[in-house]
């Protein structure tokens, strides 16, 4: 059986991070992007970090530029976007496709486990995907429904 735990990505900084490390937290997994009208979901998102880190959860942003060309070429314009503008703690990751035959496999795993109303492909950014402590997807959230939205089902989990 496939969970979070079983893939690795490379950090925002270049570094390989196996995401077994987040095995017993509840993990969001959000494909971002820095140049969006939902851009300023990042503040949202950095909240729930903030509030809930303590209790067990853990927010992952993916940079993705499959939709519009709405992120920075290079992973430090990101960082540094993200740090300045929002105030982003959580961790990020270097920029990935999330759908085609380049997408990271996580993201292909996502989509098999939470599908969307409109079949598995993710239509925009900001897609949010819920991850239970032991590392399965338990939901799927539109790209529209602002993070304090979904607070209920992490407190849920937590």
């Amino acid at each position: 059986m496939t969970s979070l735990l079983d893939f690795e990505a490379k950090t925002i900084t270049g570094k390989d991070q196996r995401l077994a490390e987040y095995l017993g937290q509840v993990v969001l997994v959000v494909n971002t992007a820095s140049k969006c009208g939902l851009t300023p979901q990042f503040e949202g998102l950095e909240k729930l970090y903030a509030d809930l880190r303590e209790e067990g959860l853990v927010v992952l942003g993916f940079p993705c530029d499959q939709f519009a060309n709405q992120e920075f070429d290079n992973d430090a314009e990101t960082a540094d976007f993200c740090q300045l503008n929002y105030g982003v703690t959580f961790p990020m990751f270097a920029k990935v496709d999330v759908n085609g035959s380049n997408a990271h496999p996580l993201f292909g795993w996502l989509r098999d486990e939470q599908g969307g109303v409109l079949g598995d492909a993710i239509k925009w950014n900001f897609t949010k995907f819920l991850i239970n402590r032991e590392g399965k997807a338990v939901a799927r959230y539109a790209p529209t429904v602002p993070p304090e939205a979904i607070e209920a089902d992490i407190r849920g989990l937590l």
